[in-house]
C-alpha cells in the first residue's frame, strides 16, 4: 500500500534564535522570520509557526535539564496546536543530521507531538549520539507537520510514479507490518526518483 503525505515544512530554527542555516561553533545565529509555503490541509498562522518552533526548543532544553517527559501547558496555547497532529522533528548540529523523530499519524495534540519527538530527536534517535548541552547554540531545528495520508490506487509501477509528485509528497509505503516513510524535503537528496 503506498499512501501520499503533504508536508509543512517549517525551516531551521537555531535553538536560541531563528535561523536559515545552522551556525558553526564560530558563528553567532543571524535572527530571521521563516515563513514556510503553506500547504492546503495544513493551516498553521505564523504565531502557531512560532509557538512550535519555541516548544520544541524548549522540550530540548528541558531535556537536557533531565525532564525527558516535558510537555506544554495546552491551557496556554491557540487551539489549533491542541488539535491531534502528526509532525517529525528533524535537528543539524553544526549543518550535520543529528536525529529526525516523528509522528505519522495524529495520537496527541499537534503541540505535544512536537515536543515529544524533539525530546526523542535530540536523546533516543538510535542512529545519533545524544545531544550535549555545549551543542545546543550550534543545533537547528526543523519541524514537518503532516497532512491526513491519502491512500493511492495504482495499476503498475509507471502508474505509481505518475501520481507521486517528487520534492511536494511525501510518500508511506506498507507492506505487511513494515513500513518506510520519505518526506518531501528528502527528494532532493535522490538522483533519480
Amino acid at each position: 500500500i503506498f499512501w501520499t503525505i503533504e508536508t509543512l515544512v517549517i525551516p531551521l530554527a537555531t535553538v536560541n534564535a531563528s535561523s536559515v542555516t545552522a551556525p558553526s561553533p564560530t558563528q553567532s545565529p543571524k535572527p530571521v522570520n521563516p515563513i514556510p509555503t503553506l500547504v492546503p490541509n495544513i493551516d498553521l498562522s505564523e504565531e502557531q509557526i512560532d509557538s512550535l518552533l519555541s516548544i520544541a526548543r524548549e522540550a530540548i532544553a528541558k531535556g537536557l535539564e533531565g525532564d525527558r517527559h516535558w510537555r506544554p501547558d495546552l491551557k496556554a496555547l491557540p487551539e489549533r496546536l491542541c488539535r491531534p497532529g502528526a509532525c517529525f522533528v528533524t535537528l543539524f548540529t553544526s549543518g550535520e543530521l543529528h536525529g529526525c523523530i516523528g509522528s505519522v499519524e495524529p495520537h496527541q495534540p499537534l503541540a505535544q507531538d512536537a515536543a515529544k519527538n524533539a525530546i526523542s530527536a535530540a536523546f533516543a534517535d538510535p542512529r545519533f549520539p545524544m545531544l550535549r548541552t555545549d551543542e545546543l547554540d550550534y543545533t537547528a531545528v526543523e519541524i514537518s507537520i503532516l497532512s491526513p495520508l491519502q491512500e493511492i490506487q495504482f495499476d503498475g509501477l509507471d502508474h505509481l510514479i505518475e501520481q507521486i509528485q517528487p520534492g511536494e509528497d511525501g510518500v508511506l509505503v506498507e507492506r505487511g507490518r513494515s513500513r518506510g516513510l520519505l518526506l518531501p524535503q528528502v527528494w532532493e537528496k535522490i538522483t533519480d526518483p
